[in-house]
């Protein structure tokens, strides 16, 4: 479960991201699908590595704020 949520989030969230940014900047036009996936890959890439860094980082940090009230 440790890898499988911000795997599971990056995935999803990058993908629709890059696919908006994607159509935004290009359109609809010839090869536009190959770029998208050209940059969800790319955005990917970075995007779960840190949100296996951040998340402990996060939980706590909530944890603390939560505790708090």
């Amino acid at each position: 479960m440790h890898v499988a949520l911000p795997l599971a989030l990056t995935f999803i969230m990058t993908f629709l991201v890059s696919g908006i940014a994607t159509i935004r900047a290009i359109g609809f036009e010839a090869g536009m699908v190959a770029r998208w996936m050209e940059s969800w890959m790319a955005s990917w890439m970075v995007a779960f590595p840190i949100m296996l860094f951040l998340m402990p980082l996060m939980r706590r940090l909530l944890s603390l704020f939560i505790e708090m009230r």
